[in-house]
């Protein structure tokens, strides 16, 4: 133990010296990230807010056809237009987001108390008109069923037989299930962080001295080569948490200005806490799985090469998920990033997380990163670590 304190001391001064460096490594996260999620969150806001609230601007084809039902929609803040020579393209060019088309035949059709042909153009593809499209589709339908009601006032029927279900909605969303609906994407910031938290130091500390031919001295001493790995990984580990502490904190911070943004985010402390201890696992999968990456590089360039392949592995569940949303099963906690998504969303919704589905994780999580040390414990017992060439 004595000799693993020591490895593990001499990285963490070695790593410290480079004041730079860390204050890059430690203190970009804690920092860009809750801009990056309050920034996000604000935009989306203002944009539902602004394109909710704000006049409508609707070109409208054949106006002259239907006039009551022009007239109508100008009396609920729309500011109808002429309309471009082709709608088709505008719409595809963008500059209109959404069209309203009234048929030739509206007039018989409506004279008739027949179902009168409108038409509404848009591009689905294009999320920038999902608002306007809808604001045009609720009208037309309040619309419809107002002008429905007084054609059956007007005949002696009662509105209301048309109606024979009426349809409740009773939603059980709680506050802190909103909260984590919001926060779908930060598993993957903050798997993300753990992951890769102590890269540069596990980088540095394995194929930085074996470019720089330091390695061999270190493994030249009476110390085991698997107690010098572990003083390395334990260093890389404790500042892949110091990150995770200052990122959770930065976010604690951040929330708690939240609504001054007009943002209802808060995550009290005790999740924070319980949020550590979910990623605790990861850090440790993280560090020994760079370690054996980088006891095979010859030099920094190399291992730093593999980052880029790194980096998307934590995505893939959040990807999966927005595709493909499941519920939670219990092999899910099994499985590497995808256990760590699913424990952290559980958590920001304030849902329990049973004994078993603790239990498990916590193997599995350890229980890989103890593998993946045996590996690299192994790698390090390789006479060729110590070549840089």
């Amino acid at each position: 133990m004595k000799a693993l304190y020591t490895v593990m001391v001499k990285e963490l001064t070695d790593l410290f010296r480079d004041r730079r460096s860390v204050m890059v490594s430690l203190l970009m996260g804690p920092i860009l990230f809750p801009i990056l999620i309050l920034g996000l969150a604000k935009l989306a806001t203002d944009r539902i807010s602004t394109q909710l609230e704000k006049p409508l601007t609707l070109s409208v084809i054949g106006a002259e056809r239907a006039p009551n039902l022009v007239s109508w929609l100008e009396g609920q803040n729309i500011v109808v237009q002429k309309p471009p020579a082709d709608a088709d393209a505008a719409i595809r060019s963008q500059s209109e987001d959404v069209i309203l088309r009234i048929d030739d035949k509206f007039g018989k059709q409506w004279r008739g108390s027949e179902p009168a042909m409108v038409e509404i153009v848009y591009d689905s593809s294009r999320q920038d008109s999902d608002i306007p499209v809808k604001r045009v589709e609720n009208l037309l339908e309040n619309y419809s069923r107002t002008v429905g009601s007084l054609r059956l006032v007007a005949r002696g029927v009662n509105p209301a037989a048309m109606q024979p279900l009426r349809v409740g909605h009773r939603d059980l969303v709680t506050p802190e299930a909103r909260i984590g609906q919001a926060l779908a994407f930060l598993p993957y910031l903050l798997i993300l962080s753990g992951f890769l938290g102590g890269a540069a130091l596990v980088i540095d500390a394995t194929a930085g001295e074996r470019e720089r031919q330091s390695l061999e001295p270190l493994l030249a001493t009476p110390a085991a080569r698997a107690i010098i790995m572990s003083g390395k990984i334990a260093a890389a580990t404790a500042v892949g948490l110091l990150g995770l502490v200052l990122t959770l904190a930065s976010f604690k911070l951040a929330f708690a200005f939240a609504p001054t943004f007009g943002i209802k985010i808060d995550l009290g402390l005790w999740t924070i806490v319980r949020i550590l201890v979910v990623l605790t696992p990861i850090v440790l999968i993280g560090t020994c799985l760079l370690t054996l990456i980088a006891a095979g590089a010859k030099s920094v360039k190399e291992a730093q090469s593999y980052m880029s392949l790194l980096m998307l592995l934590p995505m893939i569940p959040t990807i999966v998920l927005m595709v493909n949303p499941i519920k939670n099963q219990l092999w899910q906690f099994a499985v590497p990033f995808l256990a760590q998504n699913q424990m952290i969303l559980k958590l920001a919704r304030s849902e329990p997380i049973a004994a078993t589905e603790w239990g498990i994780y916590i193997a599995c999580g350890f229980g890989l990163g103890l593998v993946l040390w045996f590996l690299a414990a192994r790698r390090y017992h390789d006479e060729r670590l110590a070549i840089s060439a």
